[in-house]
């Protein structure tokens, strides 16, 4: 199966945001990508470095504006969407949700992310509601995806209950940049640590893991910080970690990756983790903390 990554910088044109994204969907599927995958809140900037009341209004239902304008393009190309909306579920509820669009142009699924930070630069607390769907894959014309978001990617228990449950693929759409004032030094561990991260996931669950982040310097609002350089990084895993693609940390780049579903069970036979796994003794998982 080919799989489209569209590793885009935005603007606060909200509008000239979507069409390059249109178009670069269009060149994943003209390319034969069956599958393609964008990034966190593709649709405008990051607004989660201030705290501003104002920026709910960017929030839009789902099904609404978005899932008509990327379903009827699915459904022209014939191919499967992954989303990353901000959703407006009943005044004062929002979340920051996926979506997945089946060839036909309908929402396949949906996962509201789970895991919500609230660091300097990134007040997703403010504006985000916990996700209140579990872990549950999306069954697709594709398969069984298993869609997680952004800092769900740090959670091994995210990758392995979407892998439990028989999600075929891991993907995450992501927003992560460096602050300016941190050293060289510290901006490759914070990267190395991030593709460390998933591969991980991709070899303790047996499958491939598909990351796809935003590019671009993105100006703070209020001027206290200069901002977040985005690192862009987009790549897919292998089921023994092995990096199939990784796109660049200073540009807009849109990869298409084949991929082999079946490698999975082959990888799986090989190092069978889901047989040795000790659950009469991980009931300790369920607790914050442990002395």
């Amino acid at each position: 199966m080919k799989v489209g990554l569209v590793q885009q910088a935005n603007s606060a044109e909200r509008t000239a945001n979507i069409v390059k994204l249109q178009q670069n969907i269009r060149f994943c599927a003209a390319q034969g990508a069956e599958l393609v995958v964008l990034q966190e809140l593709h649709n405008g900037l990051y607004f989660c470095q201030t705290e501003d009341t104002n920026v709910f209004n960017q929030a839009e239902p789902i099904p609404g504006p978005s899932t008509e304008i990327f379903g009827a393009l699915a459904k022209e190309l014939g191919i499967v969407l992954v989303l990353s909306l901000f959703e407006k579920r009943a005044p004062g509820l929002y979340h920051n949700t996926a979506v997945v669009i089946e060839k036909d142009g309908t929402i396949a699924g949906k996962y509201r992310k789970m895991h919500i930070p609230d660091d300097p630069a990134y007040y997703e607390k403010f504006y985000f509601t916990p996700g209140d769907l579990g872990f549950e894959p999306i069954q697709t014309s594709v398969g069984k995806l298993g869609v997680l978001v952004c800092w769900d990617q740090w959670y091994p228990e995210a990758a392995r209950l979407m892998a439990m449950k028989g999600a075929e693929l891991l993907i995450y759409p992501t927003a992560i940049g460096w602050e300016s004032t941190d050293t060289d030094e510290e901006k490759g561990r914070q990267l190395t640590a991030w593709v460390t991260v998933q591969a991980g996931h991709a070899v303790a669950n047996g499958l491939h893991v598909i990351t796809v982040n935003r590019v671009g310097h993105e100006a703070d609002p209020s001027g206290q910080t200069n901002g977040i350089q985005f690192w862009g990084n987009s790549f897919v895993a292998g089921p023994q970690g092995e990096l199939l693609a990784e796109l660049s940390n200073d540009k807009e780049e849109i990869c298409v990756v084949e991929i082999d579903k079946a490698r999975s069970e082959n990888v799986r036979r090989w190092w069978p983790f889901f047989r040795d796994r000790r659950i009469d003794a991980f009931g300790g998982l369920t607790e914050r903390f442990l002395i």
